[in-house]
């Protein structure tokens, strides 16, 4: 439901919006009459989304969306499940086709659910202004329509970041705070139910909706920059780790519907965000216990394969993590977007062995079939050729040069704003336009850096030794270079970094402090890559925490947060070094860790 101006009305004490604007498709508001219900009772829906869950974690999409579209028009969780795969699917692919029919199913998912809200006079929604009404007045339809809609809706707003107007851009945060709302009114209902002797018999599955919905705001929330994170809470949000932590792990531990949902949240978390927005420290015991009892349930299902493969890779069990990823795009054929998904894992995989022409294969795989960033996959498809010999280049038909100089026209951008990496990406391509091109120097060892990856290779010692070796060999080329380009200091300082990265995790401390020490007394001199001094300046943080001496590592990671503005990547680093003060009261210095099997 949308915001509109004067006519509306948020009554944020039951967490239920009215409207008197009746305008709004999004928001029938009561006008459909009872005789429209659907006869299919609450129980009966809830056993048939569970069905169509077991068939997609099957691999049976299209069969899912089968037993579910019959009664989406009639049936909240039925509409719920059928537009929730419809969006998946188009975020994976962000083709606007199937983003207008996720948006199109996801408004008639909110229009079914809003047939069995609490029906609420004008009347009655201007007192509820006043005066807050008891949340236990709603039957247990109403409050499982609560709960879908709250769903709907955040779906529907994550969709419409995908559009590039700022005004788009409003109306998604709009709709989630919306949805927010509406998930703390729902716990709210949830905790009085478990209260009450004659507990409603769908209970579980209400409280683990609650769990992954309350759980999830509160542990993404948490990963913003506290000044950010005060802001929303001004604005009624909550963005505590523990507390979505703990919120999600009751929902994936309820025998429930959701209980796949708050595993999946949990997964990304540990698996994907706490690597590429945090220090890299995953929780892979847990992610291993939650998956298990999924991989015994759904051996075949892609998903769990994705994730079984996702959990290898970060273990530094590469060859295992290739095996699996190759399991899982080989177990179906109906959604290739999966596929993608794997392509970019093992493009990474084959980059950390050193396998340039196994990675080039899937960086072209993802630039022929994938839409999500062409820009980073074509820059990242010239950086993996330019570490290949110039004789298995031509074998493969690419010209490097004409590639990055692509990289700028197929950025795309939300809401008018670049995304970051792409512009990192467009950035560092900018020197082959020039008339005289100027090479970059190991840039897919350098992404490799931008995504965490040393935090991955670091636990396999000998592939972290192979990574020196070629790091060393650009340094030496960069000392005897006799036509240093204006890019010179900034390639030094580059590589340096990473020279440091790889000693550090090779527990040669002293010399990676030597890395990162000449990075940050280069400031003056570095006239591109601004951002190599504020993220050696983290590293050097972490390298004192590593040592044991949090004082030192607090006041390093705090200076290059608060002394540097306007580098690339800046609000990652930010995320980066937020994560890593949150974890410095309980820390205790640990060596590079070695590698464990998957």
């Amino acid at each position: 439901m949308e915001i509109g101006g004067f006519g509306t009305i948020l009554c944020m004490q039951t967490g239920l919006i009215c409207s008197l604007d009746m305008m709004d498709p999004e928001d029938p508001f009561l006008l459909v009459p009872d005789k429209m219900k659907s006869q299919m009772d609450l129980e009966t829906a809830l056993q048939d989304s569970a069905k169509a869950l077991d068939l997609f974690l099957n691999n049976r999409f299209s069969d899912a969306l089968d037993l579910l579209r019959p009664w989406r028009s009639q049936s909240m969780y039925h509409a719920v499940g059928y537009s929730s795969m419809l969006a998946m699917q188009a975020g994976m692919t962000f083709e606007p086709k199937d983003v207008e029919k996720a948006m199109t199913a996801l408004k008639e998912s909110l229009q079914t659910c809003q047939m069995f809200r609490k029906k609420t006079t004008m009347v009655e929604a201007i007192t509820e202004m006043f005066y807050k009404q008891p949340a236990d007045n709603l039957t247990e339809e109403e409050m499982h329509a609560e709960l879908c809609y709250a769903e709907a809706l955040l779906q529907k707003a994550a969709l419409t970041f995908l559009d590039e107007s700022m005004i788009s851009f409003i109306k998604g945060g709009m709709k989630i705070r919306n949805s927010f709302l509406i998930y703390k009114e729902c716990d709210v209902m949830s905790t009085m139910a478990k209260n009450q002797s004659d507990q409603m018999s769908t209970q579980t599955h209400f409280r683990s909706g609650v769990n992954m919905g309350i759980g999830s705001f509160n542990l993404y929330l948490s990963l913003l920059p506290s000044k950010v994170l005060r802001l929303l809470e001004w604005m009624g949000f909550s963005g505590d780790r523990e507390v979505g932590l703990s919120q999600l792990r009751e929902g994936a531990a309820s025998n429930s519907l959701r209980s796949i949902l708050s595993t999946l949240c949990l997964l990304m978390y540990h698996l994907y965000i706490s690597v590429i927005l945090g220090t890299g420290e995953a929780n892979l015991e847990e992610s291993d216990f939650l998956l298990e009892p999924y991989i015994e349930k759904f051996p075949n299902g892609a998903l769990i394969l994705f994730y079984q493969a996702r959990i290898a890779l970060l273990k530094g069990n590469f060859e295992f993590a290739q095996k699996k990823f190759l399991e899982c795009i080989a177990a179906q054929q109906e959604w290739r977007q999966i596929h993608h998904l794997c392509y970019w894992e093992l493009m990474w995989s084959y980059s950390f062995q050193q396998d340039w022409l196994e990675a080039y294969q899937y960086a072209d795989l993802l630039c022929k079939e994938s839409k999500w960033s062409q820009a980073v996959y074509v820059f990242q498809k010239a950086s993996i050729l330019s570490m290949m010999p110039e004789e298995e280049v031509k074998k493969t038909g690419e010209n490097v040069e004409q590639l990055f100089r692509q990289v700028e026209s197929l950025r795309l951008r939300i809401a008018g704003k670049s995304i970051p990496t792409e512009k990192f990406a467009a950035k560092k391509a900018q020197r082959y336009s020039a008339a005289t091109p100027v090479t970059l120097v190991i840039p897919a060892v350098e992404m490799i850096y931008v995504w965490n990856g040393f935090t991955i290779i670091g636990k396999r010692p000998e592939l972290t030794e192979s990574i020196l070796v070629t790091i060393e060999k650009a340094e030496e080329q960069l000392k005897n270079d006799p036509n240093p380009s204006e890019y010179h200091v900034d390639d030094q300082c580059m590589v340096q970094m990473l020279k440091g990265l790889c000693l550090r995790h090779l527990g040669h401390l002293d010399q990676a402090q030597l890395c990162f020490t000449h990075v940050i007394s280069s400031e003056n001199r570095i006239k591109h890559d601004c951002y190599l001094v504020p993220y050696s300046m983290y590293e050097l943080g972490l390298l004192y925490k590593q040592q044991g001496d949090l004082g030192k590592a607090t006041t390093t990671i705090e200076n290059a947060k608060l002394n540097y503005k306007g580098y690339s990547m800046e609000s990652r680093l930010h995320f980066r070094i937020h994560a890593a003060l949150n974890t410095m009261g309980t820390s205790v210095a640990k060596l590079p860790p070695h590698r464990t099997s998957a």
